[in-house]
């Protein structure tokens, strides 16, 4: 999956939720409430607390929908890459499977050569010792005449 660039609702949700942003809100408070020291009424200095807050809370709610909507987006583009990698895994799977079967099979042909390799042998060996007997009974024929 490609690497996005964050857009400007993905910056300043991730800005909402820094320090910078815990000091400057902290800072916008202080200087809302210190209006009372410069004859600002109370009820004033509410109405523009609650409204810029208001505001504030409507266009957070905004962008962090549209960052979780973004964010599904790529949920969804990292399942289908998923999928993809379990099928190619599948695919894979089957290719040893066969693979295995084989190395199975070569594994039983060479037992079976060696088997019949050691019958020959045998044979070969009860050969030679018949052709030995078979020998020494000629020689023992010849040395009797």
């Amino acid at each position: 999956m490609k690497k996005r660039k964050k857009d400007f609702s993905e910056k300043i949700t991730h800005w909402i939720g820094s320090t910078k942003s815990i000091i400057i809100h902290t800072i916008f408070f202080v200087g809302i409430f210190s209006l009372y020291f410069f004859n600002f009424s109370s009820s004033d200095i509410l109405l523009i607390l609650t409204t810029v807050v208001s505001l504030e809370a409507i266009y957070l709610a905004i962008f962090i929908q549209i960052t979780i909507n973004r964010h599904s987006e790529d949920l969804v583009e990292v399942s289908e890459d998923i999928e993809e990698l379990q099928e190619d895994v599948g695919e894979i799977q089957e290719d040893v499977d066969e693979i295995q079967k084989d190395v199975e099979e070569i594994s039983e042909d060479e037992k079976e050569e060696k088997i019949e390799k050691e019958k020959e042998e045998k044979k070969f060996k009860h050969i030679e010792e018949t052709l030995q007997s078979l020998l020494n009974e000629i020689s023992e024929l010849k040395n009797k005449k």
